[in-house]
């Protein structure tokens, strides 16, 4: 009789102990379940941005940028909260009680909350620099003085390389000042300066000809949104008439354009005796005296 309760026990043992381990293998095959289906939610998200971006007409990788912030971003956040409560799930089921550990976890959530201030705020910061799309990555910004390719945005920090391939990472709490210098479209600001005794009106009926040319080029024709608008003559410097334009060109391709314009320029300017102007200085050492 003590042997048939003995063998009772320990097959009631094991039916619960086979129950326990196939409901912890069921939370974590939903928990890698929910993980797939919001990857695959977030992936096709992604493409309807795009698609949405290319019916607009937006520039090229423009709306794409966007997208992968955002989809990286609330990728993070939802997946932590889903492995987090698969956790506190799994605790349960191996019969840890978690009421302890939740209000132990509301006590020191707001012990945490008066010390990390600051991470708070970074926090809030970067979630309204995503909804208020003031810059995505693949951007050129300028943070607090610092410019540079935005690398990533995370929940807390923002990270850019300069073009030393430098890092700098800036919580977003830190930043006061941010410029994006390639949101939408872009433009290269040109000041050429050309001798006093050359007619203005012939430079920029040059400086037109060469942009009218990079438009019809096949390389940097679609990189420009329009026509160089030339503004006219900006100023008087001590030895050359500046005169001042900029031309409109797509995001991150304004340094390109702006270096082949420059190139053309020089060559344009060479062929119709256009003097571009450099600082000299003529030594004077006074005349002989003159014989008696």
């Amino acid at each position: 009789m003590k042997n048939m309760w003995v063998d009772l026990l320990n097959s009631s043992r094991v039916e619960a102990l086979a129950a326990h381990a196939s409901r912890i293998v069921i939370i974590v095959v939903a928990a890698w379940a929910a993980s797939f289906l919001l990857k695959k939610i977030l992936r096709r998200f992604k493409e309807r941005l795009v698609e949405k971006g290319a019916l607009a007409h937006d520039p090229t990788g423009d709306t794409l940028k966007r997208a992968d912030t955002l989809t990286r971003l609330v990728r993070q956040a939802v997946l932590i909260g889903i492995w987090v409560m698969a956790a506190l799930v799994i605790l349960k089921e191996v019969g840890i009680e978690i009421g302890p550990i939740l209000a132990g976890a509301g006590v020191l959530g707001l012990a945490v909350g008066f010390g990390a201030q600051n991470l708070v705020r970074d926090i809030i910061s970067g979630f309204f620099f995503i909804l208020e799309d003031q810059v995505r990555v693949g951007d050129v910004a300028v943070v607090n003085g610092t410019g540079g390719l935005v690398e990533q945005i995370n929940l807390r920090t923002i990270v850019l390389r300069d073009l030393e391939g430098t890092v700098h990472v800036f919580p977003h709490g830190t930043v006061n000042t941010l410029s994006n210098r390639t949101k939408s479209w872009a433009a290269y600001v040109f000041d050429l300066g050309v001798s006093y005794r050359d007619d203005v009106d012939t430079v920029m009926a040059i400086i037109a000809r060469v942009g009218e040319e990079m438009r019809q080029d096949e390389n940097y024709g679609p990189l420009m949104l329009d026509a160089p608008e030339i503004f006219g003559v900006d100023r008087f410097d001590d030895s050359a008439v500046v005169i001042k334009g900029r031309i409109r060109t797509k995001p991150l391709q304004q340094w390109q354009v702006g270096r082949e314009f420059l190139r053309r320029i020089k060559y344009a300017f060479d062929a119709s005796g256009i003097e571009i102007p450099f600082p000299h200085r003529t030594v004077y050492f006074g005349e002989p005296p003159r014989p008696r």
